[in-house]
């Protein structure tokens, strides 16, 4: 296990340098500049510009450059917002977003594995239909169209919770069960599909014939085994709640990373968007890590690659 986590941490460099080499020309060769905008700057004003963030330097000079202050830990100046780095935008940034996403994720994994978990208990049963149901409706309504719907029901009409922006915890409700709401509905179904199988193996009906209620062969057999599948699925839903928060934090106005990521690549903020790319990139490369680990603790069958 120790072998598995220092090769993928090796791994982790070489990966985020292709990412970060293949950000960097894409943003450079697309039309566009940072200083391109409705009024066209004088052409000295532009010309010093260009200078001061070294934009007139040759192509291959300005990516080594930009790899050297990687290297020290420095994501550069923002070339749109005057005056502030890269890093001090994405530290008061990044806490929002994390917030949002990690309440988002325990919200599906809660949520999800308890309406599974019952599913499979109530198996063929009106609950059972009932709870399936409701997640297969969870699984065809995008957060996009959720949002709007939570606003104008709980915030507009009802008024149990603000429209938008930032500061109490009643402001997190709305965003995370909009962005949540779609991967418990898959994680509800994945939980039930893996439970029943796990239900069906020998050493559970052994457990019955010894007496063990059904309830503790629940939670102490089928439910660890039937959410590796869960488990399996939590890397790549993360990616997809981390993507999926700009569109939230768009929606309730949130004072995210996500909202900074789209601004900065429509106005060609190389450096805040490529700060953004790297955030984002690391997080689902330890994040997928951590869910591999996970999966082999839980069942020894399952060998880290």
């Amino acid at each position: 296990m120790i072998v598995f986590i220092l090769r993928r941490l090796l791994w982790l460099v070489p990966t985020l340098w292709v990412i970060v080499t293949l950000s960097f020309f894409l943003m450079r060769f697309a039309p566009g500049g940072p200083f391109d905008g409705e009024r066209k700057l004088d052409p000295k004003i532009e010309e010093n510009l260009k200078h001061k963030f070294g934009l007139d330097l040759p192509l291959h000079r300005q990516y080594l450059r930009y790899l050297g202050g990687l290297l020290r830990g420095d994501l550069g100046p923002s070339m749109v917002h005057r005056g502030r780095t890269v890093s001090e935008i994405l530290g008061e940034a990044l806490p929002v977003s994390l917030l949002v996403g990690f309440c988002s994720i325990a919200f599906a994994v809660a949520a999800g594995t308890a309406a599974g978990l019952i599913a499979a208990w109530r198996q063929n049963s009106a609950v059972d239909y009932a709870l399936m149901s409701v997640a297969a409706l969870g699984v065809s309504v995008p957060s996009m169209v959720l949002a709007p719907l939570l606003i104008g029901v709980f915030a507009l009409k009802l008024g149990l919770f603000p429209v938008a922006s930032w500061g109490t915890p009643l402001h997190l409700v709305l965003p995370v069960v909009a962005l949540g709401s779609i991967f418990a509905a898959r994680i509800a179904r994945l939980t039930r599909a893996g439970v029943l199988e796990v239900l069906q193996q020998d050493f559970v009906r052994t457990a019955r014939a010894k007496g063990l209620s059904e309830f503790m062969i629940l939670l102490r057999h089928a439910l660890p085994l039937g959410s590796i599948p869960v488990l399996s699925y939590l890397a790549p839903a993360t990616a997809s709640i981390l993507t999926g928060s700009v569109v939230i934090e768009t929606i309730f106005y949130l004072p995210g990373i996500g909202r900074y990521f789209v601004s900065a690549a429509t106005e060609r903020d190389y450096t805040l968007a490529l700060g953004t790319v790297i955030v984002y990139s690391t997080l689902l490369v330890v994040l997928n890590l951590f869910s591999e680990i996970a999966q082999a603790l839980i069942d020894p069958r399952v060998k880290p690659r």
